[in-house]
């Protein structure tokens, strides 16, 4: 039999809500196959990954799950701080012209060179297909996207839901701004309401330009996929938006892989970083990177010098993992200071320019759920806190 019947069409849709995108088609589709990171019907990953956890790992995952103390430690005791001025100090340009706003989880505004980008921007209050169930919110949204104002480009590094949120993604549809993503991801897009003359799709090592900045597309270690059938037709990068006299990296998703280096050659070296350094488990080590090895990414991206400054990014916003809510902040500031490196961690919504002093005020801190009495390690030269816990 040939085709579908309007019956199995009409099943296919209410099976596929409009959350979970589009596979893409067509000449997307057959732009996908001839590209050279694209084999025997999926896009790979530079260097092998396991995805899913073992069969045997599952149990485990889920008596730590299910564990009522270790549940507690996996998000904050009271509300995240957020920045109070953030619409305020974003009115005015940045005098260094690098200025970087992180707005919880990978989504960060970056003020580069007169331009303005939104990478990963998510608003959603869950990370999810379901308005009712999934990863939600463990804070509000710094500002309301209508007052972000205009950008110039919104780039997406793939299609997770904690990446690519689809209320996001129609709220911005309407805006004229142009939209830069990965390979298939378009076809997300275009089922929600972006023009397709509006959105521009890279491989690895493909760039644009996008109101004289380049923005380029670069490998990462990693996975896709939003629906029933995860098919790995959409995907994965990391980016580097470069202008005129500053260059940043962001890292999306991905495990740590040797390639890092070869960014850092290619297009190095970074005012700025924005590094992956939570939601990280010993279950599936090859996709997410602990602290240790998020630092260990942005030097290889200065080429092995403590060059430029680091953000984490990728947590504190929702619960994806098993390990303690704060532990990739205190995780990426111990390995900061091994490694002699500049290290901004900011409060979500909390707007600094590189050049002009890194926020550093360990905020998580007062609002972790450790046991009473925890004594925390100096983040610089200030004595050891104690935890009010």
């Amino acid at each position: 039999m040939t085709g579908s019947s309007p019956k199995r069409s009409r099943l296919f849709a209410a099976l596929r809500p409009a959350a979970f995108g589009a596979d893409p088609s067509g000449d997307r589709m057959e732009r996908i196959r001839r590209s050279p990171n694209f084999a025997d019907g999926v896009f790979t990953n530079p260097v092998t990954a396991r995805v899913t956890p073992s069969s045997g790992a599952l149990m485990k995952m889920a008596s730590s799950y299910l564990s009522k103390a270790e549940r507690a430690r996996r998000a904050p005791s009271g509300p995240v701080p957020l920045y109070a001025k953030t619409l305020a100090e974003l009115a005015e340009p940045p005098a260094s012209g690098l200025r970087l706003t992180w707005m919880g989880h990978s989504s960060v505004l970056v003020e580069i060179d007169g331009r303005r980008v939104l990478i990963d921007p998510v608003w959603g209050e869950r990370c999810s297909p379901f308005s009712f169930a999934g990863p939600k919110r463990l804070h509000p949204v710094p500002v309301p996207l209508a007052d972000l104002g205009p950008v110039d480009a919104i780039v997406i590094s793939h299609d997770h839901y904690d990446h690519l949120d689809m209320p996001t993604i129609r709220a911005l549809a309407g805006t004229g701004t142009r939209f830069v993503v990965p390979l298939g991801v378009g076809a997300h897009l275009d089922r929600w309401g972006v023009p397709e003359d509006r959105t521009t799709e890279l491989d690895w090592n493909e760039s644009t330009d996008v109101a004289g900045l380049t923005l380029t597309a670069t490998p990462a270690r990693h996975f896709c996929g939003r629906g029933l059938r995860n098919t790995q037709h959409t995907l994965w990068a990391s980016w580097v938006v470069a202008g005129p006299e500053h260059r940043v990296f962001h890292s999306g998703d991905t495990g740590y892989f040797p390639g890092f280096a070869d960014i850092g050659s290619s297009y190095g070296p970074f005012d700025a970083t924005m590094i992956q350094i939570g939601a990280y488990g010993e279950f599936w080590p090859d996709i997410h990177m602990t602290p240790a090895e998020g630092m260990r990414a942005h030097l290889d991206l200065q080429g092995g010098a403590p060059a430029g400054i680091m953000l984490p990014i990728h947590w504190g916003t929702f619960n994806l993992a098993l390990h303690p809510w704060e532990e990739p902040a205190e995780g990426t500031v111990a390995a900061a200071r091994q490694a002699g490196a500049p290290l901004a961690v900011p409060r979500p919504g909390e707007p600094f320019e590189p050049a002009a002093g890194l926020p550093l005020d360990p905020w998580w801190r007062g609002i972790a759920a450790v046991p009473a009495g925890t004594v925390w390690p100096p983040i610089s030269d200030e004595q050891p806190d104690t935890a009010n816990a």
